[in-house]
Order: C-alpha cells, then sequence, then structure tokens
C-alpha cells in the first residue's frame, strides 16, 4: 500500500613477437634463405568503429524552451539572485530565526493535499533507510552532459551525507530516481517509473509527467504502509533544457527537500528553501536545517508542539554551542 504522496517543483556525465619478450627469444639462430616470399597470415580487417552516441535532436517546442530558461537564468544573475556563496556578513541569522524557519519548512506543505491542507502543520517527514540515488537520462541529454550531472548528483550526496548524518549514495538498489528529461522525452522515462518502486504507480507519477513551463524541476516523496511520516520513495525530475546553473540548483533544492524539508517560507534566509531565488545552491544556513532534521533526538511522526521544544535546544546548540 501507498500513501502519502509529496510534490515539490522550482519554478521560473602478441604482436610484437620478441621484441616484447626478449628474455624468451634465441636470437643466435640465423634465418633461413628461401627462393620467395612465405605466405603470410590473411590481414583480418579490424571491425569498423561504433558510431559515436548523440543526442536525439530537440523538437522546437523544446528549443524555444532551452531559450526561455537561458533568458531566466541571465535575468536573475543580473539582478543580484542565484547566489553561490551560501550567505555571508549581509544575512546573518539567529537561534530563534533557524528554529522558526525550521518549524516552518518542516511541518507545512508548499500545497495542499488531501492528508495535509495549506497552512495547517502536519507531523516531522523523513528517511529511516539510507537513500541511494539512481541517476537516468532522456535520449535528448548529451554524453558529455550526462557525465556532469551524474558526478554533480554523487558530490552533492557526499554533502548530504555530512549535513545529514544519514546514509546517502549514487549505487545500488536504488529508493530515490533523479530523472534528466526533456520536454520530448519526459513522459517515456517517467513511464519507465512505473513498477521500479514499491507502490509508486502510474497515478503517483501523473504530476510530474505533466509539468508547465515555468516549473524548471519538481520532485514526489512516497511513503509506502500506513505511516506516511517515513519517506522510503521518491522521484525527481530536472528539466534538460535549464542551462548549468538552473540545473544545478535543481539538484540541491528538489534532493534536500526530499529528504524532509517540504516547504518554502519567505522569510528564510539565507536559503534555497524560499521562493526568491536569491540563492541557488544549499547555504550554511541550510545544512544546518538538515542537520536538525536528522538529529537523534527528533523522530519521524512527531508533531509541532511535541518536537518544538527539542527543536530550539538544537537551534541553539547549533548557533551557541551547548549550554
Amino acid at each position: 500500500m501507498q500513501s502519502g504522496i509529496w510534490i515539490k517543483t522550482r519554478r521560473a556525465l602478441s604482436a610484437f613477437g620478441c621484441l616484447g619478450a626478449l628474455a624468451a627469444c634465441d636470437l643466435s639462430v640465423p634465418v633461413a634463405s628461401v627462393l620467395k616470399p612465405q605466405a603470410r597470415p590473411a590481414v583480418v580487417a579490424p571491425p569498423p568503429p561504433k558510431p559515436p552516441v548523440v543526442a536525439q535532436a530537440t523538437s522546437e517546442q523544446s528549443a524555444t524552451l532551452r531559450t526561455y530558461l537561458r533568458s531566466v537564468q541571465a535575468n536573475q544573475l543580473t539582478s543580484g539572485l542565484l547566489r553561490q556563496d551560501g550567505g555571508g556578513p549581509d544575512t546573518p541569522f539567529t537561534a530563534d530565526m533557524l528554529a522558526r524557519n525550521f518549524q516552518q519548512i518542516t511541518f507545512f506543505n508548499e500545497y495542499s493535499t488531501a492528508q495535509l491542507p495549506a497552512g495547517v502543520s502536519g507531523s516531522l517527514r523523513r528517511w529511516n533507510e539510507p537513500i541511494r540515488f539512481a541517476v537516468k537520462f532522456g535520449a535528448s541529454v548529451p554524453t558529455s552532459q550526462q557525465r556532469t550531472d551524474r558526478a554533480d548528483v554523487a558530490k552533492y550526496a557526499d554533502r548530504l551525507t555530512r549535513a545529514t548524518g544519514h546514509p546517502v549514495s549514487v549505487g545500488g538498489p536504488a529508493n530515490f530516481y533523479v530523472l534528466f528529461v526533456g520536454e520530448d522525452d519526459r513522459a517515456e522515462v517517467i513511464d519507465s517509473m512505473i513498477g521500479r518502486l514499491p507502490g509508486v504507480g502510474d497515478a503517483n507519477l501523473s504530476s510530474l509527467r505533466n509539468l508547465s513551463d515555468d516549473i524548471y524541476c519538481a520532485v514526489a516523496a512516497y511513503s509506502a504502509g500506513s505511516d506516511s511520516s517515513v519517506y522510503t520513495a521518491a522521484v525527481a525530475v530536472i528539466r534538460s533544457e535549464n542551462p548549468d546553473l538552473l540545473r544545478l540548483a535543481c539538484i540541491h533544492e528538489e534532493l534536500a527537500q526530499a529528504m524532509g524539508l517540504a516547504n518554502d517560507s519567505p522569510s528564510a534566509r539565507p536559503s534555497i528553501f524560499n521562493d526568491d531565488d536569491e540563492f541557488a545552491l544549499l547555504t550554511t544556513h541550510d545544512e544546518l536545517l538538515l542537520k536538525m532534521l536528522y538529529d537523534p533526538r527528533l523522530q519521524a511522526g512527531m508533531s509541532l508542539p511535541e518536537a518544538t521544544p527539542i527543536i530550539r535546544t538544537i537551534a541553539t546548540e547549533l548557533i551557541s554551542g551547548p549550554s
């Protein structure tokens, strides 16, 4: 049985004979004279080289979307957005601010669901099992880009492990698929996910199959069984039309949010969990949120009133040190 679907979006990889073994050859034996050249073995032609693997040509719709997303990135950079510095002297935050941001981002949903209406606090959600990413690509993604994307996901998995203390890796039996797909192949790749994750079927993936043009990426996390507070599977979709920085920003935000930081907050700063797009990549503030989420003093399924005093204690320790 599957329950607890949660959706999050971000908008906007010996031929040489004696020459190779002189010790085994007797070079003193004279060569016999012959009246005619000896027959030589037939020369076997080498197999023809394999044609290079190239990405499929994209449609006009995909090309238009690629141009649009490049302009989005350029405009945001010109406006001082998509910062990559992790925050600095201009973005101070206190323990109280960290605790408040954690409560808002962890216990509320960005979108209303049947299980949790907007504005109503839910329970703390996270993974109990190690997270194992599998990175998949649509036919429109060039091999060189695939190498880059795989490396970025692997590097980020290591960072998530360090931040949370929870095992996150690439490889092994996958429970979290990261899909880099274009407008022309997204539906095909998502359909291939049906049956790969327990309890995740066609109906669960429909929201990822149909994305509006202003959504750069999206993620859905799933809970199998009766406990919707424990994630057991996830699927992230990242548009292959995204330029480099938006692509990396999608990796950072969607993979972190699917660990249990489900909401965005306009007061969170410096943070990628804020729809203002000021920061592109995970910040020092966000790493603390992840550390809090997987602190053993907190447990999946805790309500906001139960967790609040513990949250305040952890936030104070992270900012000021243990009392």
